[in-house]
């Protein structure tokens, strides 16, 4: 099958202590060709939730033990030379925005400028409010949170001075190596995520079940909204040709295709299946 504008393929996964290692793992999707290696982040998930997860009844144990995002990414930026680090997503509203600047601008330097910064304001309610988040205002903290990091990034002496982050002016460095900072990709088909994209993104990260139909839907209102080159990422996908075309005539730019939460061995076991169906499709 022949995809008109070659389509760019990355590996999504969620990383444990019991999974393989984010070094080994960046080293091995590099050899094999995928441009890109992006993980999830949750700080933890609390032992009594209400709120549902939207892929189903029951929660992945993978999600009750996924490692660090950025100390991951670290491992994996020294294994690799080439392969673009990044977050799909890290819960930006849980964070401290100051630390999460001087982190990914660490990664950023670290890596040689390889970092794309996914970011989303998250589901799990009760994971939020163990951070003291209301989860009634992560949007409108988030949307500080991006502002100021942003400022952070790019000023010597940034400030900062919103309803949810407040600094007087501050020394932070290093500052990233990609100029004017590393990609920060909106995570998110929502209104407000969409909005959230004109406004802050660098890129738009849709999940895994996004029909193309909404993907055309949203890149021609980012059109009209002046933001008609928006990059599209979608990561969660399994290895689906028909679906990769699709995405592909829909605008999407890369696919971080799944590879599930395994041991060593059996990952690397499914990353060569990846990688041999992504060799049928170039």
């Amino acid at each position: 099958m022949e995809i008109g504008d070659p389509v760019k393929f990355g590996v999504y996964t969620l990383l444990t202590a019991e999974s393989i290692r984010p070094d080994v793992l960046a080293r091995a999707a590099e050899e094999r060709g995928f441009d890109s290696l992006f993980i999830a982040e949750h700080s933890h998930i609390p032992v009594r939730r209400e709120t549902p997860w939207q892929g189903g009844a029951e929660l992945p144990d993978a999600y009750h033990r996924t490692l660090a995002p950025f100390p991951a990414l670290a491992a994996a930026a020294v294994a690799s030379t080439t392969l673009l680090l990044g977050t799909a997503i890290a819960l930006l509203p849980q964070r401290d925005p100051i630390h999460t600047a001087k982190e990914v601008a660490t990664l950023d330097v670290l890596s040689g400028g390889r970092v794309i910064l996914g970011v989303g304001a998250g589901w799990n309610r009760e994971e939020m409010r163990n951070h003291g988040v209301d989860p009634r205002t992560r949007g409108a903290r988030m949307d500080e949170q991006l502002a100021a990091m942003k400022t952070i990034w790019t000023e010597d002496e940034p400030e900062f001075h919103g309803d949810h982050v407040d600094f007087d002016p501050i020394h932070l460095w290093p500052k990233p190596v990609r100029r004017p900072h590393p990609p920060v990709y909106i995570g998110g088909e929502s209104p407000a995520a969409i909005a959230r994209v004109v406004r802050h993104g660098d890129g738009w990260l849709p999940r895994a079940a996004t029909p193309p139909s909404e993907i055309r839907r949203v890149a021609g209102l980012l059109a009209e909204r002046g933001r008609p080159d928006v990059p599209i990422t979608l990561c969660g996908l399994g290895a689906d040709a028909r679906a990769v075309e699709e995405l592909a005539g829909a605008g999407v730019e890369r696919v971080g295709l799944a590879l599930p939460t395994a041991p060593e061995p059996d990952a690397l076991r499914t990353l060569d299946d990846l990688a041999a169906f992504t060799s049928r499709l170039r």
